[in-house]
C-alpha cells in the first residue's frame, strides 16, 4: 500500500469513524457529553497502535500521539460540551504555532511532510532531498515558505473550529468540522501548490536546479 493511500485510510478512520460513532450514539440516545467523550477516543486509539507498530517514530509521529492523548484525556477530565466540540480547533491553532515557530529550523515541518510523498520524484536526478537541501538555498526557502502557509492556514482553521463550536448547534458542529478537514486539505493544497509550480520544484530542468545541474555536468 503506498504511503499516500495509507496516511487516507488513516485519515477516514481517525475522522470519519469518531463523528458516525458519535451520531450512531446520539441517534440511541445518548447524551452530547457522553456521544463527544466516547467518540473522540478512537483516534487516541488509532495513533497509539501507529506508534507501537513503528517502534521507532519521527517527531511528527510523536507530536501526533501527545496530540490525541491530550485530547482524549481533555475528554475525560472536561465536562463542558462546547469546550470539547472546539477542543480540535485549540489543537489545531498549537499546530499552527508549532509550523511557524519552526519555519526557520533545520528542517522544517513542510519538509518533513512531504519528503515522503514527493522525495524521488523531484530533482535533476531525483536526488535525495537531503542533497538538495544542503546544496540548493533556493530549495531550503521553499519548504520555509511553504511551512508558512501551512501554519497560516491551520490557524485560520482553528478560528473558524472554535467559532462554530460555540455558536451552532452542538449537533451540527460534528458533522461540519469533519467536513471542514476536506475543505481545508483541498484549500491548502491549492493554495501550496500555486506557489510550487511556479517556484520549478516540479521542474527538473528549472532554474531552481541550476546549480546541481551545473555541479552535475563537471563530474
Amino acid at each position: 500500500m503506498s504511503t499516500r493511500l495509507r496516511g487516507l485510510l488513516t485519515l477516514a478512520v481517525d475522522i470519519g469513524l469518531p463523528i458516525g460513532l458519535y451520531y450512531v450514539l446520539r441517534a440511541l440516545g445518548t447524551g452530547y457529553h457522553t456521544a463527544l467523550l466516547i467518540s473522540s477516543l478512537i483516534p487516541g486509539v488509532s495513533v497509539v497502535s501507529d506508534l507501537v507498530r513503528r517502534r521507532r517514530p519521527d517527531r511528527l509521529g510523536l507530536y501526533m500521539t501527545a496530540m490525541m492523548l491530550s485530547s482524549a484525556l481533555i475528554s475525560l477530565l472536561v465536562h463542558d460540551t462546547r469546550f470539547l466540540l472546539a477542543k480540535d480547533g485549540w489543537f489545531m491553532a498549537v499546530a499552527g504555532v508549532w509550523f511557524l515557530a519552526g519555519a526557520r529550523g533545520e528542517r522544517p515541518l513542510a519538509f518533513v511532510l512531504t519528503r515522503f510523498v514527493l522525495e524521488g520524484r523531484v530533482g535533476p536526478n531525483r536526488e535525495s532531498w537531503d542533497v538538495l537541501w544542503e546544496r540548493l538555498p533556493a530549495f531550503r526557502r521553499i519548504w520555509r515558505v511553504v511551512t508558512v502557509i501551512y501554519g497560516t492556514g491551520l490557524l485560520v482553521d482553528a478560528v473558524v473550529r472554535v467559532v462554530m463550536a460555540y455558536t451552532l448547534p452542538v449537533d451540527v458542529v460534528p458533522g461540519l468540522s469533519g467536513v471542514q478537514y476536506g475543505v481545508w486539505l483541498a484549500l491548502i493544497q491549492v493554495a501550496i501548490n500555486v506557489y510550487l509550480v511556479p517556484s520549478g520544484l516540479y521542474n527538473r530542468y528549472s532554474k531552481l536546479y541550476a546549480g546541481l545541474r551545473d555541479e552535475l555536468s563537471r563530474t
